[in-house]
């Protein structure tokens, strides 16, 4: 019986090498695959290996044929993912300030699996990312399903919201008291995920960080119905600059042409920059005037100047001046 079980099991065994012993670089031989299975208790023979590998190609495996010397071997050609396209993955899944090392360790193993083990081992060596800062809060990937469950089925959540003290010292909020919301939408800016939404405590529309949540739960209640104000102020909270609030404004901005690359990177390929002299290009765009913003622009010193509306210019100065007085 254990044979005839063993049989059995034999296209799900060759269909397994090949995913995992095979690549362009390197194939198996009919001889090889009898004896493989062999090693395993699984009898095959010539003709039905080749009958066998017939049948996984029209199941839609890309098994291909290469000559060895005088015999026919075999590997799987076309995968679910190329692998410049797992090399992106993983990378992206390594250097993710949101999510854990641990974490990344874990989804980063599971992406080996969707390559050969030759491969595999590239993957590895190219994700060795210990020196980045990563996440401490282990469980913000469980909370991501949660707030998506809520925007999705339109129910409320509650959750604990922390912060760090001038010790490094996690504390709750307000005593640890729950925060209750209507959860909307999900942001990922400046590696980390904000949720927007309305909280009942504060009776407006918010925005949290969410690896400072914790206690995360999906209630029954149903979430808020919003006004055409409040749906503004979503999509505004949902922009660049408007995660931290301030007013939206139409700014004229002066920059060096040696800033050209990270201003197109920051404001996109529908900006529309003027060159203004043989130096300098100018940029009139929709900012949300607030600290993210001065943060940014501020980092450009004197290659970067604020030409239009007069308000904004004020504004700078005062920043500029508040600045330069705490160093007096």
């Amino acid at each position: 019986m254990a044979v005839v079980s063993r049989q059995k099991q034999k296209l799900l065994t060759m269909k397994k090498l090949f995913e995992t012993r095979t690549d362009e670089d390197h194939s198996l031989t009919g001889a090889k695959l009898i004896e493989i299975l062999g090693s395993i208790g699984i009898k095959a023979e010539r003709k039905t290996i080749y009958d066998d590998i017939k049948t996984l190609c029209d199941s839609g495996m890309d098994i291909v044929t290469v000559k060895d010397g005088h015999s026919n071997a075999y590997y799987l050609g076309e995968r679910a993912f190329q692998d410049e396209e797992l090399f992106v993955l993983a990378d992206a899944v390594a250097s993710s300030r949101f999510l854990t090392k641990k974490k990344s360790q874990e989804l980063i193993k599971k992406l080996q699996t969707l390559t050969s083990e030759h491969k595999a081992n590239q993957l590895r060596r190219l994700i060795y990312v210990d020196n980045r800062t990563k996440n401490f809060n282990e469980t913000i990937y469980y909370t991501i399903n949660t707030i998506q469950s809520g925007i999705f089925d339109e129910k409320e959540i509650r959750f604990r919201y922390t912060e760090f003290n001038p010790d490094k010292k996690q504390i709750l909020k307000h005593g640890g008291e729950f925060y209750t919301v209507s959860p909307y939408s999900l942001v990922w800016e400046n590696e980390n995920y904000y949720l927007v939404c309305y909280c009942n405590k504060h009776e407006k529309i918010c925005r949290y960080r969410v690896d400072r949540m914790i206690s995360v739960e999906l209630t029954d209640e149903s979430v808020r119905k919003l006004s055409d104000e409040e749906k503004a102020e979503v999509t505004n909270l949902q922009s660049l600059y408007g995660m931290f609030g301030g007013k939206l404004e139409s700014v004229t901005m002066q920059f060096d042409n040696s800033l050209a690359n990270v201003v197109i990177d920051k404001f996109g390929m529908n900006c529309h920059p003027h060159r203004n002299s043989e130096t300098t290009f100018t940029l009139t765009a929709d900012v949300q005037i607030a600290p993210t913003f001065w943060g940014w622009f501020f980092q450009f010193g004197n290659k970067a100047r604020v030409l239009a509306p007069d308000s904004v210019i004020d504004q700078a100065k005062e920043y500029l001046d508040e600045i330069a007085k705490s160093y007096e």
